[in-house]
């Protein structure tokens, strides 16, 4: 064993993981869509990972990852320096404009492949995901969010989907069951709310865009059609539209007042929820830990949030973080299989028992949940279908802009009826999506 720990510098808080090790049963092919025209087989590789609030679990797990890879690759040593999430954007940038600066392999959330890949600092990894033996049980979702035009630029590190939370004890104290479709979900919310005013029925937010979205989803509506250069905007249409005015009827006296939700982000509602305010929810498998830490406490359940249909999920939009390689490495195949022990299996089940991150291949999640039960809901609804942004490095724009919670704001405040914020919104992410090229 080698002896010698890992360098590794701490630099601010928050986000999201790596992990322990598998070693690839397929070694990286040495390739040349590197910016940099060397592929040196040892030396120091350097490693950006997001820190979490609690970030020494998650430094357990890397270190073992660390420690298994430096005895694997002799004359190896592996630097990991762990970033702030909120800082992320400026030090990727001039990582990526000073190749000095940059690491070779960092963790990134999936919402920013596009635009990293457009600004030239990822590295096409297409062909040795390919040969990665464990690629092929990838989740599709988790796949997408990595793939830009056809080509892949990382692999999936671990990803997070919402879903109902609901208190099981208001429900029994007031006869009612789990919802079963979204019109179910609604007059439930209204029943708590009649019977018990000092609860939210359904708490939600007007800037909460991914509480949003499946309401959307559900009634058939996209965010944008398209793909590459060519997004054109879907916000706007008739189905979009219904799933909009279906969301955003939520906010009023009998269950969410608009002066109390419409300013409220997702991290607020479960908030609410966890301190015993609210009779549900929309949150994630990554909201369990607050829950489990609130009022709520022993008193909640979770199922898939309903469709519009008897028996449907609604289609959650899949979050998470991915790990990739930069194009301006020197040391590509090294940093290829780091990227893939790193974003292998063994590492995400070590990285779901230590953080409670959900893995992104679909046989390691069904694995850990049938282990640990509070699993079985997000596992469901990851099955039954998930979506995902566009793939355009328009949507950082879009998203930073708040295009999506102005619309939904300028409704729930009656300033604009929804056929008008929502063609408002769609004009923004247009002009977005032009300007992108």
């Amino acid at each position: 064993m080698n002896a010698r720990k890992p360098s590794v510098r701490f630099l601010g808080a928050t986000a999201l993981a790596a992990a322990t090790l598998i070693v690839s049963a397929c070694a990286p092919q040495t390739s040349t869509n590197s910016s940099s025209d060397k592929d040196e087989k040892t030396g120091t590789l350097r490693v950006w990972l997001f820190q979490e609030v609690g970030n020494k679990p998650k430094e357990k797990v890397v270190d073992s990852v660390v420690t298994a890879f430096e005895k694997a690759h002799e004359g190896t040593e592996v630097d990991v320096e762990y970033i702030p999430i909120e800082t992320r954007a400026q030090r990727v940038k001039a990582a990526f404009n000073d190749p000095k600066s940059a690491p070779d392999v960092m963790e990134y959330g999936n919402t920013d492949t596009a635009g990293y890949v457009k600004d030239g600092g990822l590295l096409d990894v297409t062909e040795e995901f390919g040969d990665w033996t464990e690629a092929k049980d990838t989740d599709p979702t988790a796949k997408q969010s990595v793939t830009v035009e056809g080509k892949i630029y990382g692999a999936p590190f671990y990803v997070g989907v919402r879903a109902l939370y609901y208190r099981t004890d208001v429900f029994e104290e007031l006869g009612l069951e789990a919802p079963k479709t979204m019109d179910e979900l609604a007059e439930t919310a209204r029943k708590i709310r009649a019977a018990k005013p000092e609860l939210y029925g359904l708490v939600v937010g007007g800037a909460y865009t991914y509480g949003a979205m499946p309401f959307v989803w559900a009634n058939g509506g996209e965010l944008a059609t398209g793909k590459g250069g060519s997004y054109a905007s879907a916000i706007d249409s008739a189905a979009a539209q219904k799933g909009i005015k279906a969301y955003t009827s939520l906010f009023s006296d009998d269950n969410c007042p608009a002066a109390k939700c419409a300013g409220m982000g997702g991290n607020d509602t479960i908030t609410a929820f966890a301190a015993g305010k609210a009779g549900m929810a929309i949150g994630g498998d990554f909201s369990h830990t607050a829950v489990e830490a609130g009022k709520a406490k022993g008193k909640y359940a979770v199922v898939p949030l309903p469709g519009v249909k008897a028996g449907s999920i609604a289609p959650a939009f899949a979050g998470g973080n991915n790990i990739g390689v930069l194009k301006s490495t020197s040391h590509r195949t090294l940093a290829v299989d780091l990227m893939e022990q790193l974003a292998s299996k063994k590492t995400q089940t070590s990285m779901f028992e230590a953080m409670g991150f959900l893995p992104t291949f679909s046989d390691v999640r069904q694995q850990v949940a049938a282990e640990e039960p509070y699993v079985k809901p997000f596992a469901q609804t990851l099955s039954a279908g998930t979506k995902f942004v566009p793939a355009s490095p328009a949507w950082a724009q879009i998203d930073s802009s708040l295009v999506l919670p102005t619309m939904l704001q300028e409704v729930i405040s009656g300033k604009k009826d929804v056929a008008a914020a929502a063609g408002e919104a769609a004009t923004k992410m247009d002009a977005a999506f032009g300007s992108a090229g």
